[in-house]
């Protein structure tokens, strides 16, 4: 069974997220505290952890932002050219009424 682009898209946070969890796992052994690297690479393994979740909140606020302003243009359209909007609504039910008549 193979998984959808959207499928793969959904579930890379929380395999990235298990794949983190199980590294840091790894990190925190206390057999490897006397390993120099290791502090070296735990305090890169936060870092980077840190990083791509302001990426992640900041991209998400760019999506807020666009598609408030995306709604927000709709909107202004609406009432700018309100037959318009009915004409286009009208012509879509009339479509979608006639291709479910012929079912």
């Amino acid at each position: 069974m193979t998984k959808s682009v959207s499928q793969t898209i959904a579930n890379a946070p929380s395999d990235l997220e298990k794949l983190v969890s199980d590294l840091r796992g790894l990190l925190d052994s206390k057999t490897l505290d006397a390993v120099p690297e290791i502090q070296v690479l735990r305090k890169k393994l936060d870092e980077g952890i840190d990083t791509a979740r302001e990426s992640a909140l900041g991209a998400a606020r760019e999506a807020a932002r666009q598609a408030k302003d995306a709604a927000k243009a709709a909107d202004q359209y609406a009432h700018d050219e309100p037959w318009r909007v009915a004409g286009a609504a009208l012509a879509a039910g009339a479509v979608l009424g006639f291709l479910l008549s012929r079912r």
